[in-house]
């Protein structure tokens, strides 16, 4: 991957920061998000919110996969039916 020497340097209230290099492409889209035409007001701004929506994005799929399984980890397991490999294959083969 061709990168080059731009950096954003993200710091945060305790003097922490990280230095990241990004693409060309990464950064001109950084900078259609900041400033006066852009939702943030600098690259740090920005990059913090990406970081907090991932987080979100996350906990959001591990609580869907929760709620999906609860069923199955609730019930009595003479609901269960025993299925070989086989015959799991020859199913999704049949979609």
């Amino acid at each position: 991957m061709c990168y080059n020497s731009a950096q954003l340097k993200t710091a945060e209230a305790s003097d922490n920061s990280i230095h990241v290099r990004v693409s060309v492409q990464l950064q001109a889209h950084i900078q259609r998000q900041i400033g006066e035409n852009g939702l943030y007001e600098n690259a740090s701004e920005y990059i913090r919110a990406l970081i907090r929506r991932d987080l979100e994005t996350r906990a959001e799929a591990w609580e869907w996969l929760r709620e999906e399984l609860q069923p199955a980890l609730l019930a009595d397991e003479s609901e269960f039916v025993a299925v070989s490999a086989e015959d799991v294959i020859r199913r999704n083969q049949s979609r």
